[in-house]
């Protein structure tokens, strides 16, 4: 048996988030996070900004409520017509472009800022995108990142459903790992300066209670749905699996069904010399 080819991967990849309902969860569950991200790179009027991995605009488009020219990128172009709609809806124009994060379709040093919000970390090769975002980036410009940490509730949902997934194609590595602050420096290395790591939390009040909650993901959120259709012949599994969710989130539950969930918020420059 052969490998996947990067073209199957990615057209795997790019399946995966067009499955369920992504631009729900962004606007229901995590609507703030796009803006405190903007709000932590002081995006601006004049700056020419791309976000990576951008989905529905959840970064992109208080970018542009901003101020700044905005590129809109991501590999699962089936999210941007709900983007526009939202982006018609607020005021704002952007541009936006097919682009895989780890061969992104843009010259050297062409943006003021790139950003990525719960979006760059799910490229299965992380030194590959990592080189790719700061590649693109001005010398001095400023790079911004909102990361799910391993230890927060969704890097424990991901464990979670690590037994239930297919394995990963080789080399890939977890997604949470772009939370953890050692992986983060040293995919960055010594191109950025001014480099701050910020763990902060996201309050989330969508849903009443566990069920819930595991059944909007199972409907709405990619990875989750994959999941569940990975094991869609097994009752017995999917039993497990729906009881592994509801109780993470009844754990994560901090009363009147109130949850935080943990990222790590990333801000740098790209280094002005060699």
């Amino acid at each position: 048996m052969t490998d996947s080819s990067p073209i199957d991967l990615k057209a795997k990849h790019r399946a995966m988030w067009a499955l369920g309902d992504y631009p729900t969860v962004a606007t229901e569950v995590i609507p703030e996070l796009g803006r405190r991200l903007v709000q932590a790179c002081r995006i601006g009027p004049g700056q020419r900004v791309l976000d990576i991995a951008a989905g529905s605009g959840n970064a992109a488009i208080p970018a542009a409520e901003a101020g700044a020219d905005v590129v809109a990128s991501d590999l699962t172009p089936e999210l941007f017509e709900a983007g526009r709609r939202l982006a018609a809806a607020r005021g704002v124009n952007l541009q936006w472009q097919i682009a895989d994060a780890e061969a992104l379709p843009f010259a050297d040093a062409e943006f003021d800022a790139v950003i990525s919000c719960v979006g760059v970390m799910f490229a299965p090769f992380h030194q590959t995108a990592a080189d790719e975002l700061v590649r693109v980036t001005k010398r001095g410009g400023t790079i911004g990142l909102i990361n799910w940490t391993l230890t927060g509730f969704i890097g424990q949902m991901f464990a979670a459903m690590k037994p239930f997934a297919p394995p990963p194609p080789p080399g890939a590595q977890p997604p949470p790992l772009w939370g953890d602050e050692a992986h983060v420096r040293s995919l960055l290395g010594d191109r950025v300066t001014d480099l701050e790591l910020r763990h902060e939390k996201a309050v989330i009040d969508r849903f009443a209670d566990g069920i819930e909650f595991r059944d909007f993901f199972k409907t709405n959120y990619g990875p989750t749905v994959a999941v569940y259709k990975a094991i869609a012949a097994e009752p017995g599994r999917i039993a497990v699996l729906d009881r592994k969710l509801a109780d993470l989130a009844v754990r994560h539950d901090l009363g009147n069904g109130r949850m935080e969930w943990e990222y790590l918020l990333v801000t740098a420059r790209r280094r002005t010399s060699t």
